[in-house]
């Protein structure tokens, strides 16, 4: 292709973007992808169409145990400055186990920044939650997780609120809200459906960039970016669902597109 060719597609590009977008590195708009078991050259596919718009790679609940690629998946994502962290159900395995420490070890020997900590599963006391992710926030980066993958828990609104609070002066980076992989616990309903009543008591007291919102479904990553903006922080986004979101957050898709 020459030159000129190249500068009048970047030029386009350009003319089309949405000027408020942040780019990477983000601290908001943040987008969290979660990984069921991709291999290398699926990493190498998915930056090479993606560029930048991917932030963090999320080894999904405790398939880096599993996997035989972990190691050379690392190096991917490390290579292209895509952060990664295993899911928070590892954690809670490790943590019920009484296998925390070899867990940690772990994560540091194969370079692991990130952390994520939850309790959606197992019983954790809030106390014991609490100094656990100020202990960890003097080695990781921490994402802290509330909400129950349990569809029959539905938490208070001022529990949540309480308990994000909580964990963010704790130490935590962000609050992960749950969503699960399916969309339907946590923030949604059964059906998928917001509660959006619940987001609108959150953040109300919490600022929402300092939360990452779990929206696998298109309709749910579409309401949040209506509701917050194009640079809300989403979370378990799929893998082929990255550039289908991109063009959400900036307007360059029906369902957010201005008409002014």
């Amino acid at each position: 292709m020459r030159q000129d060719s190249v500068t009048k597609k970047v030029g386009m590009q350009e003319t089309f973007r949405d000027p408020t977008r942040t780019t990477t590195p983000h601290e908001s708009g943040i987008t969290h992808v979660l990984d069921k078991g991709m291999s290398v050259q699926d990493v190498a596919d998915l930056c090479e169409v993606t560029g930048g718009y991917v932030d963090i790679i999320k080894f999904g609940w405790a398939t880096s145990m599993v996997i035989e690629n972990l190691d050379a998946k690392i190096a991917a994502c490390q290579k292209r400055g895509i952060a990664i962290c295993c899911g928070g159900s590892l954690f809670e395995i490790a943590y019920h186990r009484g296998k925390l420490e070899e867990y940690l070890a772990f994560l540091k020997d194969r370079g692991f920044k990130l952390m994520e900590i939850s309790d959606g599963v197992i019983d954790l006391p809030e106390a014991d939650k609490l100094r656990l992710i100020e202990r960890l926030a003097r080695d990781f980066t921490v994402l802290s997780e509330v909400g129950s993958k349990d569809k029959t828990v539905v938490v208070a609104p001022y529990r949540w609120v309480k308990q994000i609070k909580n964990e963010l002066n704790a130490g935590a980076w962000k609050v992960v809200t749950e969503g699960r992989e399916s969309g339907t616990v946590g923030l949604y309903r059964t059906s998928g459906e917001i509660r959006t009543g619940l987001i609108e008591e959150i953040e109300v007291e919490i600022d929402s960039t300092r939360l990452i919102f779990e929206a696998p479904q298109k309709e749910q990553q579409v309401w949040l970016v209506k509701h917050f903006g194009c640079n809300v922080n989403l979370g378990n986004i799929a893998p082929g669902e990255v550039i289908s979101l991109e063009t959400v957050r900036q307007g360059l898709r029906a369902d957010t597109m201005k008409k002014d």
